[in-house]
């Protein structure tokens, strides 16, 4: 049975350029048949059973580690989906940090051996090294993702007067002090305009925007001038994980720090959107959850009276696929508010990636509806999206565990950071291909970001108060 180029794209999930690329390089038999290629169907799924993505990680390997390898502190590492990524490429987590209990259950579970420790605040420099039993010296990274709350752009953003804004700065100190090759902090998108001393427009008197440490972006400022002065290379981006594997569009800032002052470079893709670059296209949700098959789902539900709107809506819809008169009652005043209100009513494709996993999957303005059934999807589904083994337990109550794998870092994208410190170590960096999309958002580059944040506040220092406009 002969199949074309575009049927053997779809069924190994890559693009066409990257099957004829395959042909080209002799990797795949086809036999031109007039002006098109004509391939063994027998030879694509003997293909497909040898390939093992560069995305994927083996969830049955055995989380055990062996001596030489980069080792590494962890901290705010919640259910350790970073640390799954960095250890799949072979950096050995030596110590977690975390207060939160359900996800210390969740740690000491699955890591019986591990160092755990609390409250970053509570342990000095050496308290930390002494709890993973290393010197500095032998510290090759320093990974965290600090509570994003203080900086997200739906809180009130109070950044660095906020206590979890505080642990950000602590983590920073930390960091300074045990001078590790390479550090990692991951964090949403609000912090690359989150300034440095937030008001709340109902507390702005006429000067604000006097001052620059009104500017957006003037916290993550003030955090790379830190790192800077002491000797480190800062590089960062907002990455959307489905470009690294990962089957959900989550868009995080990733900042990598090198010791030796180098500014290294953007993580390399894996995947893209439509397969460009001969790279495969972005995995859908059925490529993570469909091969559970009938076991049982542990989920909470929906309201009832909410199951009256989804029974209306198919795979990838949400409440403006309803009628008017419909979406006015299912949103209520909500339907009259500003914003695009994507989150409510939402019936997830299978065709695509999930969108960014939340930690409440049946909140009214974040629903999270399975494509098929009536339900929210269930905790072993988010832990596929999110790619944590299936034999990763995860404790704690129900609202404790999606909010755990919620608020990871998807695993591919944890391998992703890995790979690239591996290059770094080894001296051999690469550039991801030039004008690649890492993000739906411009500017987000630190080039791009740190000119514009430059310029304002610049521009801001000059300007005569009475033509000061907010900033932030």
């Amino acid at each position: 049975m002969k199949v074309s180029i575009k049927e053997a794209a779809t069924y190994l999930k890559y693009s066409d350029q990257y099957v004829r690329r395959l042909v080209a390089e002799g990797r795949l038999g086809a036999e031109k048949i007039g002006s098109n290629w004509a391939l063994s169907w027998k030879e694509v799924l003997e293909f497909s059973l040898e390939q093992i993505p560069t995305y994927a990680v083996d969830h049955s390997r055995q989380y055990k580690m062996t001596n030489g390898r980069l080792k590494c502190l962890s901290f705010f590492s919640g259910a350790m989906g970073m640390d799954i990524g960095l250890e799949a490429v072979g950096i050995e987590t030596l110590l977690a940090c975390e207060v939160d209990k359900a996800s210390r259950k969740t740690i000491q579970a699955n890591k019986p051996d591990i160092a755990l420790i609390g409250d970053i605040s509570d342990y000095t420099s050496d308290q930390i090294l002494e709890a993973a039993k290393v010197s500095a010296s032998d510290v090759d990274l320093m990974v965290g993702g600090p509570p994003c709350q203080a900086f997200s752009s739906a809180g009130k953003r109070q950044g660095f007067k906020d206590e979890r804004g505080n642990v950000f700065l602590t983590f920073i100190d930390r960091i300074l002090e045990i001078r590790p090759k390479y550090a990692v902090i991951e964090n949403v998108r609000g912090l690359l305009s989150a300034p440095l001393n937030y008001v709340p427009h109902k507390n702005r008197t006429d000067d604000y925007g006097s001052d620059p440490d009104h500017v957006r972006g003037s916290a993550l400022m003030h955090i790379v001038n830190r790192l800077r002065g002491a000797g480190y290379g800062v590089s960062f981006n907002l990455y959307n994980a489905a470009n690294f594997g990962a089957p959900q569009k989550r868009e995080r800032v990733v900042i990598i720090c090198s010791r030796g002052g180098q500014e290294l470079p953007y993580l390399t893709p894996t995947h893209s959107e439509h397969g460009e670059y001969g790279l495969p296209k972005w995995r859908n949700l059925r490529s993570a959850i469909d091969g559970l098959g009938n076991i049982a789902h542990d989920h909470v539900n929906f309201p009832d009276k909410r199951l009256k709107y989804y029974k209306l809506l198919s795979g990838g819809q949400n409440w403006k696929n309803l009628p008017e008169d419909l979406q006015k009652e299912a949103l209520g005043k909500s339907y009259y508010a500003g914003g695009g209100k994507t989150g409510f009513l939402r019936r997830i494709s299978w065709d695509k990636p999930a969108p960014t996993l939340v930690t409440h999957p049946a909140m009214p303005a974040t629903d999270l509806c399975h494509p098929d059934e009536l339900r929210p999807l269930s905790i072993q589904e988010y832990k596929r999206i999110q790619e944590f083994p299936d034999e990763w337990e995860i404790l704690g109550s129900k609202i404790d565990q999606y909010k755990q794998i919620g608020n990871a870092v998807p695993v591919s994208l944890g391998a992703a950071i890995g790979r690239l410190v591996h290059d770094a170590e080894a001296g051999q960096l690469t550039e991801p291909p030039a004008e690649f999309a890492f993000s739906r958002y411009r500017n987000t580059d630190f080039q791009t970001w740190e000119k514009i944040v430059i310029e304002t506040t610049k521009a801001i220092s000059q300007a005569p108060l009475q033509t000061r406009l907010p900033v932030a």
